[in-house]
């Protein structure tokens, strides 16, 4: 519904005092209205239950100071978002609204962000994502996508170090026994909010796990990220732990990775299985993903937006370091899942890996889809897969390097005008200036003290 109607906003008041009196039932006593800025740090406002049909009808007041504020909490400017005049309304996606359970008498919403004119906002990132989803039905498709979440689970020493939570091996059956009552505890928390939970496990570096949800609609996706963070954080608080998301929480370390993985579809039909490209990829699907492949140098300055980023995205830590593409190919940016005989019709996927945890989600749907929409009726053609490790390839036949720098991938970025356009201006120049300010506060920052500024900040 659009807020700025008089008949929605009538409608949408009425629709949230229904909820709010089934959040009554629930000992609920205040919503959690989150979005996401320019520097991927969840910012929050939050309500009474009793104010949520205001909040659905007139929004609530936020700053749209927001959208420069940088990991630090410091605030840039930018040529049409910065300083402390203005102001923007919240409206709840009430679809959304999720009752906490690591949180007791609490709920949760994300929202869209409108003027106080009742237009949408152009620097609304989550808005952004919705549109590009649009985008993407003019062509014919819709996107099924989800995000693989790593981080970090402990403490830290009264020397700042970070303190893993279990001295288990990679991957090790110690590490669950150790987590065992942790992992039961968000499980069970996840269940009751009625997320669909596909796999969890330790992961590579100490204290590291990783948990895989089902696939969804894109902007679903990214809503998803925020809430499963969120428990995450909820159910680790109550057992006395701390949670980072930090792209790297040690340095020298294996990081956090939050990989998307996605599939694109004609009606019922995935673009990626039952055609005669590679390993069963229709035209169109090739197509998409040599577009991809192709402006992975400008999009890593959306999914590896942070000075952190890239102390994570280098070779042989299954970053995605290398601009190319294999099937199942862990060093790949671009990892292309068949899945077993039988079931591809359905689960082959595309895994963009050079992905991380300091991205903003909705930032980066939107702009995979963007580019999927620019690529997939353009006839390209996927050069050659890389079937090794391509660190191990002699140098000369190694494949190029994604950026290797923040300032790198923000001259990738720039030089995407087409990107450019799909955020529009106001976004764009925020996202922008909110990475060159970041730039500027790290410049001269040992990586030990880059990691230990960000690792509780995400």
């Amino acid at each position: 519904m659009d807020p700025a109607d008089a008949m929605d906003r009538e409608a949408l008041a009425e629709r949230a005092r229904e909820l709010a009196d089934d959040l009554a039932t629930r000992a609920v006593r205040a919503v959690a209205l989150t979005w996401v800025d320019n520097a991927g740090i969840t910012r929050v406002k939050t309500v009474p239950r009793h104010r949520l049909p205001a909040a659905a009808e007139w929004g609530i007041g936020a700053s749209p100071v927001f959208d420069v504020f940088c990991v630090d909490d410091s605030i840039t400017t930018s040529r049409y978002v910065g300083g402390p005049v203005g102001d923007l309304r919240l409206h709840p996606d009430l679809d959304r609204l999720t009752v906490l359970a690591a949180q007791p008498g609490w709920a949760w919403a994300p929202v869209d962000r409108w003027t106080q004119e009742g237009e949408p906002y152009p620097a609304c990132q989550r808005r952004f994502a919705a549109r590009m989803v649009t985008r993407l039905a003019e062509a014919g498709l819709h996107m099924k996508a989800a995000f693989e979440i790593e981080w970090f689970v402990g403490t830290d020493d009264p020397d700042g170090r970070a303190v893993p939570a279990g001295t288990g091996p990679a991957y090790g059956m110690t590490r669950l026994v150790e987590l065992s009552d942790y992992v039961r505890d968000l499980l069970d928390a996840l269940a009751a909010q009625d997320v669909a939970v596909e796999q969890f496990h330790p992961e590579y570096a100490s204290g590291q796990l990783e948990l895989s949800v089902a696939p969804t609609d894109p902007v679903g996706a990214a809503d998803l990220v925020v809430l499963l963070r969120q428990t995450i954080r909820g159910v680790a608080a109550r057992h006395g732990l701390r949670v980072s998301f930090a792209p790297v929480v040690t340095a020298g370390q294996v990081g956090n990775g939050q990989h998307l993985h996605f599939s694109a579809y004609t009606g019922e039909r995935n673009i990626f299985a039952g055609g005669n490209g590679p390993y069963g990829m229709t035209g169109r699907g090739e197509s998409t993903l040599a577009g991809l492949l192709a402006r992975l140098p400008a999009l890593v300055g959306v999914t590896a937006p942070s000075v952190a980023s890239y102390l994570r995205l280098v070779p042989q830590r299954w970053a995605g370091a290398y601009r190319c593409w294999g099937r199942e190919n862990r060093e790949a940016a671009l990892r292309f899942v068949t899945g077993a005989v039988g079931s591809r019709d359905t689960a082959a996927n595309v895994e963009i890996k050079c992905c991380d945890p300091s991205a903003n989600p909705y930032l980066t749907v939107g702009a995979v889809l963007a580019v999927v929409a620019d690529a997939v009726d353009a006839g390209l053609r996927l050069p050659d897969e890389v079937t090794v490790d391509p660190a191990g390839l002699p140098e000369s036949e190694q494949p190029p390097r994604l950026p290797d720098s923040l300032p790198a991938a923000i001259a990738g970025l720039e030089r995407d005008d087409a990107l450019a356009e799909a955020m529009g201006k106001e976004l764009f120049e925020a996202l922008l200036a909110v990475r060159r300010a970041e730039v500027a506060l790290f410049a001269d920052r040992a990586p030990s003290d880059v990691v230990a500024a960000t690792r509780w900040a995400y």
